[in-house]
């Protein structure tokens, strides 16, 4: 019997730290599939709304993180932080496209139901397309027609969809499972292993120790 991974990664779309901790496991996956090609992976995303008052419509992005960091250069000193560790992931952030801060209740909802009723490339195409159109093309993922028609250039049925989209009123839980105290997280094998936008050696190394360590507990499926 091969070797296998189950992975729980918590995350929001928000989170420009998820987007590079995304990154930062695709490159220690690739190591480890080079290391050992024999083991398999198996990644269930798990939303975490990290903001669940914000209203349908969005908030306006600068503004928001001014009131939250406290002033300009706070934030400038902020984004420039987040931008260098993008960098050195190979994540594509563009603040200046960014307009709206918005709700992702039914983005994750969109996302789980990918996951429910398509194929594995299905659902993680559809999450890239999510995450590129906010970080690199400032799409506002909270608004029902801009998920509508990423679901369906992902190869989804819009009638389907349309039924699982809940709106902003209804706060997303993602059903029982395991998490941290923040995003991203890394459940691996059933238990939680690491919190943080970490880099790929430690994600790697942490990698290795669960196929070492043999299969435990499969996290549930939302």
């Amino acid at each position: 019997m091969s070797a296998a991974l189950n992975i729980e990664i918590g995350f929001d779309f928000i989170c420009p730290w998820c987007l590079i901790g995304l990154r930062n496991l695709q490159t220690a996956l690739a190591q480890l599939h080079a290391e050992q090609p024999q083991a398999t992976v198996r990644l269930n995303w798990r939303g975490v709304q990290l903001l669940p008052t914000v209203p349908p419509e969005g908030l306006p992005f600068h503004a928001f993180y001014l009131r939250r960091l406290g002033g300009e250069a706070a934030l400038r000193q902020r984004q420039a932080e987040v931008q260098r560790a993008a960098d050195a992931a190979g994540a594509r952030i563009d603040y200046s496209v960014i307009e709206v801060m918005p709700n992702t209740a039914d983005a994750h909802r969109l996302l789980a139901y990918a996951g429910r009723h398509g194929s594995v490339a299905q659902r993680d195409a559809l999450l890239e397309r999510l995450l590129r159109a906010y970080f690199e093309e400032g799409d506002d993922i909270g608004n029902r027609l801009v998920l509508l028609a990423h679901g369906e250039a992902a190869g989804f049925e819009r009638a389907a969809m349309e039924a699982e989209l809940l709106g902003a009123e209804q706060r997303y839980h993602a059903g029982p499972g395991i998490g941290g105290s923040g995003v991203p997280f890394y459940a691996i094998n059933g238990k939680l292993a690491l919190t943080g936008a970490q880099p790929p050696a430690v994600l790697l190394a942490t990698l290795r120790e669960a196929l070492a360590a043999g299969p435990t507990t499969e996290p549930p499926t939302p």
